[in-house]
């Protein structure tokens, strides 16, 4: 009974995103609900995006460049954990064909937002090509963005998806002491002053 209880804790500390280090994890479930409220209402996002969020992003596959996963798991609700006390993650659907934005908002404590951008920031400059057996193929490419927000980098992941021609565009900001990732996808041509439109509304809501 002992080590079942044991075990249970063990596992309730990954799922929580426990981590080692000086920063303790410290879920605040009254900042967790305020981001949500953020979430809820929703941003101002350009024409053609649903009003309502849905669920949070799911990414459209499980295996591949490390780093690349590392890069889109905060926009699916699953940011890194050390000193992690609030997060929330939603999607939006867009009008265009396979449209999508996915956003997730983070909470720390003792400027771990700084520390977890840069080595997000890192591993997104290592993501240089996401392949998998079912045919995936994108390749990394640069997405020079203006965001209005404290430190921001941004990629674009380009190719195909299962076969089919797809765009995603991710950008990973800190505004404060909250990690904002957005990740904009699309099986069309994609302009970047779209995913900009959305980064911006995001960055406005999250800073209100």
């Amino acid at each position: 009974m002992k080590r079942e209880i044991i075990a249970c804790g063990l596992l309730a500390c990954v799922l929580a995103g426990c981590g080692g280090g000086n920063a303790a994890n410290v879920l605040d479930p009254r900042a967790a609900a305020q981001l949500r409220d953020v979430l809820r209402k929703g941003p101002a996002l350009p024409d053609g995006f649903a009003v309502r969020p849905e669920q949070a992003w799911r990414m459209p596959f499980t295996q591949g460049d490390e780093n690349c996963l590392a890069v889109l798991e905060p926009a699916g609700g699953r940011a890194p954990g050390q000193a992690l006390t609030a997060q929330a993650a939603v999607s939006y659907r867009g009008d265009g064909l396979g449209e999508q934005a996915g956003v997730g908002l983070a909470r720390y404590a003792d400027g771990e937002a700084e520390e977890h951008l840069d080595e997000l920031a890192r591993a997104m400059e290592s993501c240089r090509e996401l392949r998998t057996s079912s045919g995936t193929d994108l390749r990394s490419q640069t997405l020079p963005l203006e965001i209005s927000a404290d430190e921001s980098v941004s990629a674009r992941l380009l190719g195909r998806l299962n076969g089919y021609p797809y765009a995603m565009d991710v950008v990973l900001s800190r505004v404060g002491d909250t990690l904002v990732s957005v990740v904009h996808t699309s099986m069309d041509d994609m302009d970047p002053a779209r995913t900009r439109e959305v980064v911006d509304a995001v960055i406005s809501m999250a800073s209100a």
